[in-house]
């Protein structure tokens, strides 16, 4: 019999599944289509901080979980031997013009206070970066220590291992027992939108692309809207589209072709780097597109976890964190915004 039984082996569900573990409780993850089958087993995996202004709770959540990815992604890859492709290697973006110059470098300032000396947003000049940089139209760009990469599919691997390794079970069917979590992703937030007649949330189709480019150990880049995220195998993720209307959620189209051209106009290294796989899926969106965290609005004694539109990853340390202690010591930590009523 499971302390817990978790429904859905995406990112969510996997981290919870691995702080709950740790705690000493007997886990079951139960997802039908296999861990990471929906937009946790995309290819990006950009790591990547909000902008060091407008402080706010949703923010403060995510710099706690970023500074806490490099310890949890150790621990996970040294208990179960796989490799997460995690590493903190920072971010570079071009600047613009003269005005978003300014605003770079007041961020500098604000991100000194508000990212407690332990990450560095600044602003530098572009000959600096090295080899791997955009080009700049103002000649500088904006460093950031706090960004950090992993390779989706192997941190849902490598936290299966680390799961498996410690006695929890991860099955495509299975009993459910002793406390339920919910973190189905998007089918989860179409369930709960057609259930309750709202919006609660819903599925925004994403296209990526990883290129043969080998620069594992550069920064990422954004650029033009794009993320360009090198993995430690010798490839370069980019990503992504971002769609409400779509016809078929898991395939390829001339939106991809498109953001790969901008890509190569943006990056002109990649001009002749080979296109070595096309992804599409479905990431899940709350309503008020934070993540959706705490006692399930429609079944009492039961929990959800869902809704990490685009930072899934980067949240995910500090929400097995806030979830774990919920469901197994009744310590409610989750920031008001993250409740499922602001998306009720």
């Amino acid at each position: 019999m499971a302390d817990i039984t978790i429904r859905g082996a995406g990112i969510f569900g996997l981290s919870i599944a691995w702080a709950c573990l740790r705690r000493g409780a007997r886990v079951r993850v139960i997802d039908p289509h296999g861990p990471g089958a929906g937009s946790s087993g995309g290819i990006v995996g950009a790591l990547a901080p909000h902008v060091p202004e407008n402080w706010n709770a949703k923010k403060a959540f995510q710099l706690d979980s970023l500074l806490m990815a490099e310890g949890f992604w150790s621990d996970v890859a040294g208990a179960g031997g796989v490799d997460p492709g995690y590493a903190r290697l920072g971010r570079l973006q071009p600047v613009a013009d003269a005005a978003a110059l300014v605003l770079a470098r007041q961020r500098g300032e604000t991100a000194a206070e508000l990212w407690q000396g332990r990450a560095v947003w600044e602003v530098i000049a572009a000959e600096a970066a090295g080899a791997f940089a955009p080009p700049s139209p103002t000649g500088f760009l904006i460093r950031d220590t706090l960004s950090a990469r992993l390779h989706p599919r192997r941190a849902c691997a490598a936290l299966v291992a680390a799961l498996r390794a410690g006695g929890a079970e991860v099955v495509t069917e299975g009993a459910e027992s002793g406390i339920l979590l919910h973190a189905t992703g998007a089918a989860g937030l179409a369930e709960l939108s057609r259930a309750t007649g709202r919006a609660v949330g819903g599925a925004v189709k994403g296209q990526a692309a990883l290129f043969r480019f080998d620069a594992r150990d550069a920064p990422q880049l954004f650029v033009d809207t794009l993320h360009l995220v090198p993995h430690a195998d010798g490839t370069l993720a980019l990503g992504s589209t971002s769609e409400r209307d779509f016809s078929d959620p898991t395939s390829t189209d001339a939106q991809l072709d498109a953001l790969i051209d901008r890509a190569r106009a943006a990056l002109p290294v990649l001009a002749g780097a080979e296109v070595i796989e096309r992804w599409a899926g479905l990431r899940p969106r709350s309503r008020s597109r934070a993540p959706m965290l705490g006692a399930h609005p429609l079944v009492p004694g039961q929990f959800i976890a869902n809704g990490g539109f685009k930072i899934g990853f980067g949240m995910a340390p500090k929400v097995a964190e806030v979830m774990a202690d919920l469901m197994l010591e009744g310590r409610d930590a989750i920031p008001e915004g993250f409740r499922p009523e602001a998306s009720m």
